[in-house]
């Protein structure tokens, strides 16, 4: 289902600043650990959004939507993950048009819907490991 990982999920969760992890890491630790960043990621907007603090809201989100596209859905080998992949990409194209949406509407609404989404498939990944 997820390609031999590759420096676009490596290369992703580095930009959230953790990179002596990073190294050496196996590819089911990665996605673990771009989990636990996405899921700071919007706990982190979230709290913005209650704040009104507007610049580090489009941060947070921003660095979730990057988790997503850049991490998560990059990782994905839809030709030996078949219907699994291909859901996966579906649900992460999800949580990134959600998290445009929260962003510009500054609706915490959307930002918990993305999170109750990808919080089975996270607690899943914690759970094979």
């Amino acid at each position: 289902m997820y390609t031999s990982f590759n420096r676009h999920a490596a290369n992703a969760y580095k930009q959230v600043g953790v990179q002596s992890v990073v190294d050496g890491a196996s590819p089911h630790t990665l996605i673990q650990l771009l989990f636990d960043a996405l899921e700071a990621s919007l706990n982190g907007a979230k709290g913005a959004m209650q704040r009104g603090d507007v610049e580090e809201k489009g941060r947070q989100i921003g660095k979730a939507v990057r988790i997503l596209e850049e991490g998560l859905k990059a990782a994905l080998n839809r030709e030996q993950g078949g219907e699994i992949a291909q859901n996966l990409a579906s649900l992460y194209d999800y949580g990134i048009t959600q998290l445009t949406l929260a962003n510009l509407r500054n609706d915490v609404g959307l930002l918990e819907s993305v999170q109750s989404v990808l919080a089975p498939v996270a607690q899943g990944w914690r759970e094979i490991g």
